[in-house]
């Protein structure tokens, strides 16, 4: 039997005038390969949130960001000994020119109207349930 674990990622809503960035999971990735998502990734030990999220997204798209604040958490099961926590941020990139990591096969600047398209459902689901299409409509203008 198995221990159980907790997994704490973060992940960031990047958004640039009236653009978010997603980007596409690889091919041969082991979760969820081909799909779309947020920025982000896993805590290390005795990280900040604030700096994994600046790590991670530095990692996954070479974008350096602006931290602004935490739009919500929610957390899932895996499996049955497998929690995931995940906290995402609103951010702003101080440059955005993506240089796509190994983990990932393409990057988009898209509007909400575009990301609603082309977005995981799950992740969808949690940016309804959190309002953050409404929150993000006055701060998505040129």
């Amino acid at each position: 039997m198995s221990v159980p674990t907790i997994v704490v990622a973060v992940k960031a809503v990047i958004v640039q005038d009236d653009h978010l960035l997603i980007i596409k999971r690889a091919a041969d990735d082991e979760v969820n390969p081909g799909t779309w998502e947020l920025v982000g990734g896993k805590l290390d030990f005795g990280e900040t949130l604030e700096h994994a999220l600046e790590r991670e997204v530095f990692e996954e798209s070479g974008l350096c960001v602006a931290v602004q604040q935490l739009l919500y958490a929610t957390t899932f099961l895996t499996d049955p000994n497998r929690q995931v926590v995940i906290m995402t941020y609103l951010a702003h990139p101080i440059v955005t020119t993506v240089t796509l990591s190994e983990e990932h096969s393409d990057a988009r600047w898209v509007t909400a109207d575009e990301a609603q398209k082309l977005l995981h459902r799950p992740i969808l689901d949690d940016l309804d349930s959190h309002d953050v299409w409404a929150f993000l409509q006055p701060k998505m203008i040129n």
